[in-house]
């Protein structure tokens, strides 16, 4: 088999293991074939596993959050006593491991292994079927069912609505953000924030992957599904997704402009024009109109902040761990989940934003630690100028606007890790071909 198949199965068939249920679980299933294939290459290889430039950063920071887990036994001011989720913990852990192996895997297989352009090919498919389910939570929002994984649980586990939504696989989330209830696509993840999160880093590798480096008809393809995306993304209500993929479209025009070529600049403008006019004649108008009449979250999202930064503020070397509940609500203390409602009060802290979750869970350095492995990536890799190096850095720059309204974990980080990975080993293997040759004698 070739040593990209983990790789291929994961991504090709991602429709299929979110079918069975497992559409989360199977990062950490592919990665157990990928960290195989990291000790094979660690062995064979002279010199062993190649890893990136400041992966130390990342190392420390996997340990931090091992060290924190000491802490989940105990309670930061403001949330509720024994609000530690020990199950969420650990699964961020295996989260964090699962993507260190991801990341060593892609960078370690060389380019005739794993071409560039199949990797940005795979991340394309992806972004296409996250436009078609999109479209199938837009216009089937009621569509579910019970997956074989569903099944196989135990009833009092499958009833769990935290389970629910990671084994059983629906096309929408209906919520009241409106002021009614409206449907907000979310499939093929888990939470409608989690496709906005997905949606506006793979749409970036389908334009590279596919409408720029594919064929004719991947380009025709592309083409239909960047005009079709714009439905879901409007039914979605993410505003973060919005303003994400704004300044997608910025960055593309400046490195264009950069690059001199103002034509495309123009083309692009009269594209973005035109499906601009489309929608505000459309009835997506009043969607949009209705979303920036109703902030809905605002308040909850601002106290869940405040309250991170708090809890960090108390123990900012490793956290506590994981996620708090809170105490009442962002209005009165007094106010707390009952029998009646289910929904009042006790917010989870750490659940608005990847920055959030590495404060509580992992304090000030933890957080530091983690965003400065990613910065320091962006930082020494800004000058690669190639499609796919602009295409990888731009994934990357994303993290930090999208980490202060989404968790990214797993799949947003798995595809920034992947494109970390991407521009690591460009790197490297450049500084491969301009080493100089030894001589047979020197060898």
């Amino acid at each position: 088999m070739p040593a990209a198949w983990p790789l291929i199965a994961l991504f090709v068939g991602y429709p299929l293991w979110w079918a069975l249920g497992v559409g989360q679980f199977a990062y950490w299933l592919f990665a157990i074939p990928m960290a195989w294939a990291l000790v094979r290459i660690h062995r064979e290889r002279p010199g062993g596993l190649r890893l990136p430039p400041g992966m130390w950063l990342w190392v420390l920071f996997v340990l931090w959050a091992v060290a924190g887990l000491a802490l989940l036994g105990l309670t930061p001011s403001g949330a509720m006593p024994g609000g530690a989720g020990y199950v969420a913990a650990g699964t961020r852990l295996l989260n964090y491991l699962t993507l260190t192996v991801l990341l060593l895997y892609v960078g370690n297989l060389s380019s005739t292994e794993l071409p560039t352009r199949l990797v940005a090919g795979l991340l394309g498919w992806l972004g296409l079927v996250t436009v078609a389910g999109g479209l199938l939570g837009t216009f089937a929002p009621s569509f579910e069912f019970t997956s074989p994984m569903e099944m196989l649980l135990p009833a009092h586990i499958a009833a769990d609505s935290y389970v629910q939504a990671l084994v059983r696989p629906a096309s929408a989330q209906i919520m009241d953000v409106l002021g009614y209830e409206a449907a907000r696509p979310k499939a093929p993840w888990e939470y409608t924030n989690a496709w906005g999160n997905n949606l506006s880093l793979l749409l970036i590798w389908l334009v590279v992957g596919w409408l720029c480096l594919g064929a004719g008809w991947q380009r025709w393809v592309a083409g239909i599904a960047l005009g079709l995306a714009v439905i879901p993304v409007v039914h979605s209500l993410n505003r973060a997704l919005w303003a994400g993929l704004a300044l997608s479209v910025a960055f593309a025009a400046y490195q264009l402009l950069r690059r001199g070529h103002l034509r495309a600049v123009l083309g692009t403008g009269l594209a973005l024009l035109l499906v601009a006019t489309v929608v505000l004649a459309s009835p997506l108008r009043d969607t949009i109109s209705d979303r920036a009449e109703n902030p809905h979250s605002d308040e909850g999202r601002a106290a869940a902040s405040i309250a991170a930064v708090a809890a960090a503020t108390e123990s900012p070397l490793v956290g506590w761990g994981s996620t708090r509940d809170a105490r009442g609500s962002n209005s009165s203390i007094a106010i707390g989940q009952s029998p009646d409602c289910p929904q009042c009060g006790n917010n989870t802290i750490g659940n608005n934003g990847q920055l959030w979750l590495l404060l509580i869970a992992h304090g000030w350095v933890g957080a530091a630690l983690f965003l400065g492995f990613l910065a320091q990536a962006a930082w020494r890799y800004r000058g690669d100028t190639s499609l796919v190096g602009r295409g990888a850095l731009l994934t990357i720059l994303l993290f930090f606007w999208y980490m202060l309204f989404y968790v990214s974990l797993i799949a947003p980080l798995a595809t920034t890790m992947i494109a970390l990975a991407l521009l690591w080993r460009r790197a490297a293997e450049r500084a491969d071909t301009r080493a100089p040759q030894r001589t047979s004698l020197e060898r």
